[in-house]
C-alpha cells in the first residue's frame, strides 16, 4: 500500500497516511481536528553516487535536490 501525504486546510495540518491505491482520489480525515484533507504532490530528493562515492545528480534531474539548498551539490549536505 502506498503512503500519501495531506494537507489540512482547516487546521493547515500535514500528515501521511497509508491508504489503499483504490482510495488514492479520496480525502483522509485530518487526525487533529478531523475535517477531510485533500492529498497533496509528494516531493523527493534524487542522487546517486559514483564509483568513488561522490553524490551526483541523477539523470534526468534538473537543479537542486533540496528546495532550501543552493549549492547544486549533493555532496555538501548528502549523508
Amino acid at each position: 500500500m502506498p503512503i500519501y501525504e495531506y494537507l489540512c486546510s482547516e487546521c493547515k495540518s500535514k500528515f501521511e497516511q497509508l491508504r489503499p491505491l483504490s482510495q488514492s482520489d479520496k480525502a483522509a480525515d485530518c487526525p487533529h481536528c478531523h475535517k477531510p484533507a485533500r492529498r497533496k504532490m509528494s516531493t523527493f530528493a534524487c542522487f546517486s553516487t559514483t564509483v568513488s562515492g561522490v553524490p551526483t545528480r541523477v539523470a534526468g534531474t534538473s537543479g537542486s535536490s533540496c528546495a532550501s539548498c543552493g549549492s547544486g551539490n549533493c555532496g555538501t549536505c548528502a549523508s
